[in-house]
């Protein structure tokens, strides 16, 4: 809920700590939105993410104590140390809109998001941030372009059809004639090497409580997974009898789930390189759409080009990569 904000739209009274919860004080989390929909400090992160998703230019903090929060929405750098962070973190920027290492989150953000295959991660120290962003300014010297699409592959041998023409990018909303419209979209934080974490954005419309921004579950934090989990995630929260168009910028997780599992099933779910990944998902997906079928609610899949201008992607991206970060 909000406690403070810049905004004439009415909220609650904005109250610090009192002596009656001093004992769960070092326990309770202030999240400062400084530039969002609605600017000001939040008890709540789910309520926080509605002010900052498909805000251009969001910035936002978690801290432990209210008065930092209070001074951080404000535009001042808070005068304690109780923001949410035991040590610094650094966040190393190797492929962005401006690579470099940040200490602040939301600053590293606004180097990536809407940014085709971006490359970063956080680490504890400045010097391991530094080496990261040399090391793919080192590649970057060696290497040529990257192939289309080649940074949403997990190495699996899976293969991508040929990517189409982007259609002209379409505003979020929540329904169209009748059908609902979700942006879904996946996020691996070092997508495909040890310690990677991924997350899972599923984007309803500006505000809309469904949205959702949660780490993917497992031990395998592979962008593919984290894609096809948020479709997942989207079918079960829709109702059953709802018609249901889910927009995403992965081509592999709709021709798993409209094509190629049709040979699958057949093949006993193998290939000529073994066995298929991801089975699990791709079946969990087939079921719950054939479950909506069976209960009068049609789904269908569009693709939109990723990190472009569709504003209903670039809300779910920032979803997902929130939720890798968590």
């Amino acid at each position: 809920m909000p406690l403070t904000g810049s905004s004439t739209v009415p909220v609650q009274a904005a109250e610090p700590p009192t002596k009656k919860r001093k004992i769960n004080a070092a326990e309770q989390k202030y999240y400062a939105v400084r530039a969002g929909f609605k600017p000001g400090v939040y008890t709540s992160w789910a309520i926080c993410q509605q002010q900052i998703t498909g805000f251009k230019g969001a910035q936002f903090k978690s801290f432990l104590s209210y008065d930092d929060a209070s001074a951080f929405v404000a535009g001042r750098n808070p005068t304690s140390s109780t923001s949410d962070s035991k040590s610094p973190r650094f966040y190393g920027v190797a492929v962005g809109r401006k690579p470099g290492v940040y200490t602040e989150w939301f600053a590293a953000q606004e180097a990536i998001v809407g940014w085709k295959g971006p490359k970063y991660k956080k680490f504890e120290t400045r010097a391991e941030a530094e080496a990261f962003v040399k090391s793919y300014s080192n590649l970057a010297m060696l290497a040529g372009p990257l192939v289309p699409e080649a940074e949403g592959n997990d190495g699996d041998g899976a293969e991508e059809p040929p990517a189409k023409k982007a259609k002209k990018a379409a505003k979020p909303t929540s329904s169209r004639s009748g059908v609902e419209v979700v942006y879904t979209d996946g996020s691996s934080l070092g997508n495909g090497r040890v310690g990677a974490t991924a997350g899972v954005g599923v984007y309803f419309g500006e505000g809309d409580p469904r949205n959702i921004s949660e780490r993917l579950p497992g031990e395998t934090q592979t962008n593919q997974r984290a894609e096809l989990t948020a479709i997942l995630r989207a079918l079960e929260t829709v109702n059953l009898a709802q018609d249901l168009e889910i927009r995403t910028d992965s081509k592999y997780s709709i021709q798993c789930v409209t094509e190629w599992y049709i040979n699958w099933e057949k093949n006993g779910w193998k290939t000529r390189a073994g066995p298929v990944k991801n089975q699990d998902l791709v079946q969990l997906v087939r079921d719950k759409i054939e479950e909506r079928e069976a209960n009068g609610g049609r789904t269908q899949f569009i693709w939109v080009k990723g990190h472009d201008t569709d504003q209903g992607n670039i809300a779910a991206d920032r979803l997902a990569v929130a939720g890798a970060m968590q």
